[in-house]
């Protein structure tokens, strides 16, 4: 917001094309009566008891919502059920035993099926070795993990024995790892010696040893993967770090009960970056994150237990816990993982896998789309993709243009897509259309779901007119809503709830700090994030941290991080530097910012650009204006610098820029 209050959001009115639905989609489709709008407004809240009551409950709940103490809201809380029977156990007792629950498919095309009976018999193995390592309920367990199918075993396993799991993504720094661990309190790893990227062996041990060496509290113990064989390099397993293979094995035909977990019981820990301090752990319960992820699957991704489906994200990131685990597998779907790059050996994999395996609903980024579309029309064009009947997207807006060669091109005119709009707090969607209701407007994510009170306002709270920007804000709770921030419920309400809630009149009303705009259909545009949090490549990546590892860096004074427009990538990090008196921008320098920040974080935080200054643009009161190099890094063209301390710094940032 600007300092007088008023939105700094410009609203780019375009006439947009629309398209519906093909009528044999509609004809088939879970959801295709447009009253399911005014069945949930009528009948909020009680109308999501349609999403709980699409799981096995072990004791029935009385209550959908309790709204006393909000934000602090709790989803049928006196039932119970256990996550992990929901999603394996279920399916084998109601004869689906047999169906492919998960189709891994490794980077060399080494391939394994789990059916719903394997997948019942891997995670009771390694539940029982969980216990036997001395995980009880409550216990947080991280998983370091690549796409491997011991990532979504381990999951069900520390579900199945009420052990909340906290995802790590493993391209993450060692650093990164420690910082989850330490904030956890968690003293149970589960990693693997490697995995491949492009072919060639990475060794992802050596990283998770060195984040373990950081862990301050200690680790009672890790379990390894090994995915390498003959490829890996060499590490032996010491101390209380233990091989998957021999725990599995030593606990061969082990049944494990279900442990009953309250509805509000935590799930699982998702840490996401925020834009001051550490990284904020997101808490999801069972029940009502279960209800969500299990209904917008089975409205949005229209799925049914005889399809095959895939996510091509990281079960790392929140969309993999949702709709890559627990959505689809709670459906009783076949879900489909990839361990490698949609670009390996050639760029055409993904479309090579999606005519294998018949893939009847794909769901990816607009970073992917956009990637496709550069590549060229040819590579899918050499394989039959006639069995997809859906698309969606999912992790940041998909500009129309691409949207309309992802309709035209991967789904021939024929798949409606759905455009996503939700986040790691959010749980699951909450704005895009029904596919078997709604018109189709590239661009736009489109209506709120059923039940969801998403507006756009002004910087005041007050609800704008049709065509103007503003920000989006949620009026009412959602059963997959995230219930608190870890052992920090001060910074839960300061970070969503502050900007637009009033306490005393128990009026709460949650900001993900989303610019948007809403046409007169109720359509919402998403227009990206107004605060300091970058978006690269589908990843939110937090400025404070990339900024403190740019500052870690011998001889960097200070350090200002912002997204410049990429086309892949969606965002790129500019890092605005200054040094300490002594120190040159020399290309050393340059190699030792991007090696610190792809140590501390990750080389998915890796800079696109590193602009040495001697100052940067700064307002009297000493804030940093990242608005200016936004705008410096894309080229545009630059607002009001009256108000800066040092406005002639800005000229000579552009000068660098455009070298």
């Amino acid at each position: 917001m600007t300092d007088d209050g008023e939105p700094d959001l410009e609203a780019r009115l375009v006439e947009q094309e629309t398209f519906e639905p093909p009528a044999s989609f509609v004809e088939q489709a879970n959801v295709a009566d447009e009253s399911i709008y005014e069945e949930f407004e009528e009948d909020w809240p009680h109308a999501w008891t349609q999403a709980a009551d699409m799981l096995d409950w072990d004791s029935a709940y009385s209550e959908v919502l309790d709204e006393s103490e909000g934000p602090f809201y709790e989803w049928f809380a006196d039932g119970t059920l256990n996550a992990s029977y929901n999603c394996v156990d279920r399916h084998v007792e109601n004869g689906d035993k047999n169906r492919a629950a998960i189709q891994w498919e490794g980077e060399h095309g080494e391939t394994r099926t789990y059916t719903y009976q394997d997948l019942y018999r891997e995670v009771n193995e390694f539940a029982a070795a969980l216990r036997d390592l001395g995980v009880e309920e409550d216990d947080v367990v991280t998983l370091y993990m690549p796409m491997v199918p011991e990532l979504p075993i381990a999951m069900l396993a520390c579900a199945r024995i009420g052990a909340p799991h906290s995802v790590v993504f493993a391209g993450f720094s060692a650093d990164a790892l420690a910082t989850r661990m330490n904030a956890a309190d968690s003293r149970y790893l589960i990693t693997c010696d490697g995995y491949y990227r492009r072919g060639e062996p990475l060794d992802h041990l050596q990283k998770a040893n060195d984040g373990l060496s950081s862990v301050e509290h200690g680790v009672d113990a890790t379990v390894v993967v090994d995915r390498l064989g003959e490829d890996g390099f060499g590490h032996d397993l010491k101390g209380n770090q233990h091989d998957w293979d021999g725990l599995v094995e030593a606990h061969q035909s082990a049944r494990v009960e279900p442990v009953e977990r309250n509805a509000e019981d935590m799930l699982f820990l998702m840490y996401t970056s925020g834009t001051t301090g550490q990284p904020k752990g997101v808490k999801h319960t069972t029940g009502g994150y279960l209800a969500y992820t299990t209904w917008t699957s089975h409205a949005v991704l229209d799925l049914e237990p005889e399809d095959t489906y895939w996510c091509s994200a990281d079960i790392g990131w929140i969309t993999g816990h949702s709709y890559i685990v627990y959505g689809p597998l709670s459906l009783g779907t076949t879900t489909v993982m990839y361990e490698g790059t949609p670009d390996f050996p050639e760029r055409d994999r993904l479309w090579e896998l999606v005519e294998k395996y018949a893939v009847d609903v794909f769901y990816t980024a607009p970073t992917a789309v956009r990637a496709f579309m550069k590549w060229g029309s040819q590579f899918p064009e050499r394989h039959d993709l006639s069995s997809l009947r859906l698309l969606g997207t999912v992790g940041e807006p998909i500009n129309p243009r691409a949207w309309k060669w992802y309709y035209k091109h991967i789904g021939n005119e024929e798949c409606p897509i759905v455009d996503t709009w939700w986040q790691t707090e959010t749980g699951g969607m909450m704005i895009t259309t029904l596919p078997g209701i709604n018109t189709m407007k590239p661009g736009s994510a489109g209506p709120p779901l059923p039940g969801i009170d998403a507006r756009v306002v002004d910087a005041t709270g007050e609800e704008i007119e049709a065509g103007h920007a503003g920000y989006l804000t949620v009026s009412r709770p959602w059963p997959g809503m995230l219930r608190t921030l870890y052992q920090n419920d001060e910074r839960f309400i300061e970070e969503y709830w502050n900007e637009y809630s009033d306490p005393d009149a128990d009026r709460w009303v949650y900001f993900p700090e989303d610019g948007a705009k809403i046409d007169d259909d109720g359509y919402i545009t998403i227009l990206g994030r107004v605060d300091d949090v970058l978006n690269v490549s589908g990843h939110r990546l937090g400025t404070m941290e990339i900024e403190s590892a740019i500052v870690g860096v011998e001889g960097v004074a200070e350090a200002a991080v912002v997204g410049g427009d990429h086309e892949v990538t969606g965002e790129a990090v500019y890092a605005y530097v200054i040094l300490e008196d002594g120190y040159e921008g020399t290309g050393e320098m340059h190699d030792a910012i991007v090696e610190g920040v792809n140590e501390a974080i990750g080389p998915i935080a890796k800079p696109e650009r590193v602009i040495f200054t001697p100052e940067l643009p700064k307002t009297r009161s000493g804030k940093i204006m990242r608005r200016l190099l936004e705008e410096i890094a894309n080229g545009e063209e630059l607002g009001d610098t009256t108000t800066l301390r040092n406005p002639d710094i800005v000229e000579d940032i552009q000068v660098k820029v455009q070298d």
